[in-house]
């Protein structure tokens, strides 16, 4: 099974319709670069993270169904309960979270995509530094790994401010045991990622967004 144990499929679907469309009516979201993502097998995708809104967009975005892990504070009450209806996983910040991480592996195993924001908590989305999760997961599901930048919501203003989400090339990390080499993919994944984004900035900038 490609999502989580407890998914509703179409409760799955509709929330990213609902991400996709009405959430659209607060953002002009632009999308460059979907064809880059494979249309089969496991993927982890790695995102930046400035604001609560990335979440949400590339759930609607991204052309297949992404499970995410969510940090476990979200969990609670009814919002909790459709998270996790919705293929959504909660972690423990922090600390290696096996639970999260055997759920996530199954997933990608299965075929899936998996989404984390290897910074681990949100920021200016510079990606300045990256946690080992991410890389753990592509190496041991055997999954690539696929960069996405999102630019726009970081103390977003005005009327439906200009967000961007750019995709970059699908790869795979090099293979490698221990902790050293942990820690290569882990600066692979950050790279990657940084580079996107910092070519994400310089698009919006030519074209005078922020």
């Amino acid at each position: 099974m490609s999502v989580p144990e407890g998914t509703v499929g179409w409760l799955f679907d509709f929330g990213r319709w609902i991400a996709r469309v009405p959430y659209a009516w607060q953002f002009r979201i632009r999308v460059h670069g979907r064809d880059r993502v494979p249309l089969s097998g496991g993927v982890v995708v790695v995102a930046n993270h400035s604001s609560m809104a990335d979440g949400p967009i590339l759930f609607g975005v991204v052309p297949r169904r992404v499970t995410f892990l969510i940090k476990q504070e979200m969990f609670k009450g009814v919002v909790g309960n459709l998270l996790r209806k919705i293929g959504q996983i909660p972690v423990k910040r922090g600390e290696a979270d096996r639970t999260a991480l055997t759920s996530a592996l199954s997933v990608l195993k299965a075929g899936g995509v998996i989404g984390i924001f290897p910074e681990g908590t949100r920021g200016e989305g510079d990606v300045a530094s990256a946690q080992n999760g991410a890389a753990w997961l592509a190496r041991v599901g055997g999954a690539v790994v696929l960069p996405v930048a999102c630019r726009g919501t970081y103390q977003a203003k005005g009327w439906r401010p200009h967000v961007d989400v750019m995709i970059g090339e699908p790869f795979h990390l090099p293979d490698g045991k221990g902790k050293a080499a942990l820690g290569v993919a882990t600066e692979q994944v950050r790279d990657r990622l940084a580079t996107l984004v910092a070519e994400l900035d310089g698009l919006r900038m030519s074209e005078g967004r922020r």
